[in-house]
């Protein structure tokens, strides 16, 4: 069982990750300046480029829809993954070996590395797969993709390919890489003879469909069967292995991750064609399983794309609309409680799947389908009546005694009751309080639904910014709603945001701007003077706060960075990275170095400012007669601070 990774070790990790090279994987980047890079944001749709990187201090930050923070965010928020399991792909990426505590264990340096061969070797094979379908034997498959409306740039955008007929075909090609069978054994895609020495292609004559992470890591291959001689299984997938768990992937959630983030809707079908089929008809949230049920790990992935934490979303199964796709939409209802989102069901009455659908009434029709979705809640309750003669009295409190329990089920209250009215109308019962008296008598013989169904996965762990010990993701272990809408109210909870017409506020945002991307020009002087300055705006305050609990120690790098975000508040996070990827006004080393110091001197020349007023005012509200000592004393000061204004303007 994986204990909490050692804060120690995130920190390193943070230190030795180029947040540039990691970002590049998904944004092209280009030059804004002076040790800053721009490109378009991965977070939503954008025209201009607002998406900003500074790797000096390790952060991002995109000022058109706010999102920011540092390299392990940025893989949780684009890659849609956990705390833990963004800081253990980081580590995996540079070979960096993560320590646990409390005697738990996570990947050894040697297990990654050996993680990253078998991906290595899936990668290959899925290129040689996916070469193979233009072979003269693929004939068979290309014209079975055809006669289902794919064509070869469909199937391209998905990966198909065609394992040739043969017992080592594949075998031979993956050798020749360089992969010893021992590797080999371990990736699932071979099988072995009786003596289980000889090792050979486990998938010959049949389509391929790669399946992939989140990340779009090919972990293991489903093979359709074409020929009739072929004795084994219609669907052949990769077996259980250290990359595939059936249980924990969803086909084509590569390629709808970033559909059902932004449009928080994820659509559960049942093949891979049918995963094709609606992407090409528009739907590009559609996913299915792999060979096994839509399960409680399933709804952890969705969860965390759907940002599911009660604001919005929803969850589409469809089924068929025979018996066996009932059963299967029930099943998926006993999934309910562990969604926040709503959920629904979108059934084909004709019995046609997504991909037949399509090509019977082309993509409008697979559109309708999912258009034509019901509350989930609403067609397991019909479904239950569906089973007893509501022409009857004993029929309808059959019905009633079997669809009060489902009722109950309900979380919110307001819907409950809704459902109870609901209930009384399809029963025909006059009376909607005595459907509810039995729904409410079902609730209190249920057995008490554990935290809504949402599977607690709050464990603690080291190393999310401000808190020690902090989370790894939230109590659900899915991020927060990146919606936002309107004017925003405040830069945080507790925080007002500064007027930028002040030009006090002005001044104190690009001080700060200054001295957290470029503190290392700043001579000993400007930080003694940065240090005693007074901040006005709560926020900035705050920050210039963190900057002083910081410390001077390794000022510039990545962990001071961390150091000044540790002593933050965290609701401020997000104007820390945007303060720290800010463009700044110089071309050159030498004006970088000039504006910089510039910007604290204007700080400190603002607050003499500010203090000559102070004793300006106490002297005239004074009687010198009352107390010449201390008149002389206000005056002296007055005469330093003036000095001290002309000293720094010659400066």
């Amino acid at each position: 069982m994986a204990g909490l990774i050692k804060r120690e070790d995130i920190e390193e990790l943070r230190a030795r990750t180029d947040i540039k090279e990691v970002v590049e994987g998904y944004v092209t980047l280009k030059s804004a300046g002076i040790g800053s890079w721009k490109g378009l944001c991965p977070f939503h749709d954008e025209r201009s480029p607002s998406f900003n990187v500074r790797p000096q201090v390790g952060q991002y930050h995109c000022f058109g829809c706010g999102e920011g923070g540092d390299v392990i965010s940025f893989i949780q928020k684009v890659d849609h993954l956990s705390f833990t399991e963004s800081v253990e792909k980081l580590a995996a990426r540079i070979g960096f070996e993560l320590h646990y505590e409390d005697g738990g264990t996570g990947p050894r340096r040697e297990e990654i590395g050996r993680r990253q061969r078998l991906l290595d070797a899936h990668k290959v094979a899925s290129e040689y797969f996916a070469e193979q379908l233009s072979s003269a034997g693929a004939v068979t498959g290309r014209r079975f993709l055809a006669e289902r409306g794919f064509d070869r740039a469909a199937a391209e955008h998905f990966g198909v390919g065609y394992a040739p007929q043969g017992w080592d075909s594949l075998l031979k090609h993956l050798r020749s890489r360089g992969f010893t069978d021992q590797e080999l054994q371990l990736t699932g895609m071979f099988s072995t003879g009786s003596s289980g020495q000889r090792l050979f292609d486990r998938f010959r004559a049949r389509l391929i469909w790669p399946i992939r992470t989140i990340a779009g890591e090919t972990i293991g291959f489903g093979a359709r069967k074409l020929f009739e001689e072929d004795q084994g299984p219609k669907y052949l997938n990769t077996p259980e292995t250290t990359l595939y768990k059936k249980s924990q992937v969803l086909y084509g959630i590569d390629l709808a991750k970033r559909s059902i983030a932004k449009e928080r809707q994820l659509v559960v079908v049942e093949g891979y064609t049918d995963v094709m089929a609606c992407h090409l008809s528009g739907v590009e949230t559609a996913v299915a399983t792999c060979g096994t049920a839509f399960g409680a790990d399933h709804v952890k992935i969705a969860r965390r794309l759907l940002s599911d934490d009660g604001s919005g979303g929803r969850v589409i199964f469809t089924f068929d609309g025979d018996a066996a796709g009932q059963n299967a939409a029930l099943k998926a209802f006993a999934l309910d409680q562990r969604f926040v989102a709503q959920t629904f069901v979108a059934v084909e009455a004709s019995g046609q799947d997504p991909c037949e659908l399509r090509q019977s009434g082309g993509p409008e029709a697979v559109r309708a389908l999912i258009a034509s979705r019901k509350p989930l809640f609403e067609f397991a309750i019909r479904s239950e009546l569906g089973k007893f003669d509501l022409d009857t009295v004993e029929g309808r409190v059959q019905g009633l005694r079997a669809a009060a329990p489902i009722v109950a089920q309900i979380r919110d209250g307001s819907t409950r009751v809704g459902y109870s009215q609901e209930l009384a109308g399809w029963l025909g019962i006059a009376d909607p309080d005595q459907v509810l008296r039995a729904v409410n008598n079902a609730a209190r013989h249920q057995s008490p639904a554990s935290s809504s169904g949402s599977s607690s996965q709050g464990s603690r762990e080291h190393g999310a910014p401000g808190s020690a010990p902090a989370a790894n993701g939230s109590p659900h272990d899915a991020p927060a709603a990146e919606g936002r809408s309107g004017e925003v109210p405040s830069v945080a909870p507790g925080f007002s945001a500064p007027d930028p017409r002040d030009p006090v506020a002005r001044m104190e945002r690009l001080g700060l701007e200054a001295v957290l991307q470029q503190p290392v020009v700043l001579t000993a002087d400007d930080w003694r003077h940065f240090s005693a300055v007074q901040f006005v705006v709560p926020a900035y305050r705050a920050v210039h706060e963190a900057i002083r609990a910081a410390g001077a120690e390794q000022v510039g790098s990545v962990p001071w960075f961390q150091a000044v975000l540790d002593h933050l508040p965290e609701p401020l996070h997000p104007l820390m990275s945007e303060l720290a990827v800010a463009p700044l006004p110089a071309h050159t080393e030498e004006s970088l170095v000039k504006y910089c110091r510039s910007m604290v001197s204007g700080l400190v020349e603002m607050q003499l400012t500010r203090d000559k007023a102070e004793r300006l005012g106490a002297l005239q509200r004074m009687d010198p007669s009352t107390d010449p000592a201390l008149y002389h004393a206000l005056q002296t000061e007055l005469q330093e601070l003036e000095l001290q204004r002309r000293a720094l303007k010659e400066a």
